[in-house]
């Protein structure tokens, strides 16, 4: 069990390894999920003891604390006060920007709402009322219509790739679809209907939803099928992933990431921060602005669990921005008539 987290269990307190089995065995979060929870938790461990024991937290021997011997005693123990200093400085010492603060006070939380309600260990909760850090408002990077269809492009005619089909099937269900890279390095063959026009994806905690494929995804995932099915090499054969790597075996989330990168680069739109998961936002924000499709759509096309999350792709476009300036009817009065 050890192996499949990034922290071992067995330099963790007692109650964090009955967390982590609780979130995984009970809540079904995933490898990844737990590892973050513990990751942050042990951070937070060791923070509590240095400044308790006067070790200097920036110095190797914050790494070096033993947290295993930390019992409910000391868990009971901790004071709100002490958490607001652990986020200050996650963000003084460690740089830590909002959104990894906000993961760190949200893990300390859940322990805790797991050690109250849960297992009804301890009676209160000292991260309970403690806000969450507040994230800087910021518009999601996306490609435009006409980027999109250049990356398609580039995409297409790359001769030179042994994987061009498979690459070109990806970016297609990513520009079209919105989905996670997550979400599609799990795609199995059994996940695809057999008319290519839907298939079955497995979101954040492991929530499954249906996507329906349009012209654009039915003819990509079919050239591809085409070759995949073709190939009796004895792993293809054996391996139930849609997506192959070169290897043969299901493809991670760094080689899409890797090709990504490749072909942004290759159509001109490198160094402007843009990702795999821009090309979710890229569908997100074509689909609302362009397409007309009503928020409420969008948020079960995405998996997302909040209206509230949706509606960034709702900002208006500059374009229209413009256009509204535009239209005021104060907008052609001035001072001096020319």
């Amino acid at each position: 069990m050890n192996q499949m987290y990034a922290v071992s269990l067995t330099e963790m307190p007692v109650t964090a390894q009955d967390f982590a089995a609780y979130k995984s065995g009970i809540q079904n979060c995933s490898p990844k999920t737990v590892s973050e929870y513990l990751l942050d938790l042990r951070t937070f461990f060791r923070f509590i003891v240095a400044n308790r024991d006067g070790i200097d937290p920036e110095s190797d021997d914050f790494t070096a604390i033993d947290i295993r011997g930390l019992d409910l005693s000391f868990m009971g123990s901790i004071r709100t006060s002490e958490i607001y200093a652990f986020l200050q400085y996650s963000g003084s010492v460690r740089k830590n920007l909002w959104a990894a603060k906000a993961r760190k006070l949200a893990s300390i939380r859940m322990f805790y709402r797991y050690l109250v309600h849960k297992t009804k260990q301890l009676e209160t909760n000292p991260a309970a009322d403690i806000e969450s850090p507040k994230p800087r408002k910021s518009l999601p990077k996306f490609l435009t219509l006409t980027e999109s269809l250049s990356l398609l492009e580039t995409v297409k005619n790359d001769t030179d790739s042994r994987t061009v089909v498979r690459d070109y099937a990806i970016i297609t269900l990513f520009l079209n679809c919105g989905m996670r890279v997550s979400e599609l390095v799990g795609i199995n063959l059994s996940d695809i209907n057999r008319d290519l026009r839907s298939l079955r994806v497995t979101g954040k905690g492991a929530k499954e939803r249906v996507i329906y494929l349009n012209d654009a995804c039915h003819d990509a995932l079919a050239e591809y099928l085409s070759l995949r099915l073709a190939d009796n090499n004895a792993h293809s054969v054996k391996e139930k992933a849609l997506f192959l790597s070169n290897q043969r075996k299901r493809i991670s989330v760094k080689t899409v990431q890797w090709m990504v990168y490749k072909y942004l680069d290759l159509a001109g739109l490198g160094g402007r921060h843009l990702s795999v998961h821009k090309l979710r936002h890229t569908a997100a924000t074509l689909m609302y602005q362009q397409g007309g499709v009503d928020v409420r759509v969008l948020k079960d096309i995405l998996g997302h669990e909040q209206l509230n999350t949706t509606q960034i792709y709702t900002h208006v476009s500059n374009a229209d921005m413009e256009t509204a300036m535009a239209h005021n009817p104060l907008a052609k009065e001035r001072r001096k008539d020319k």
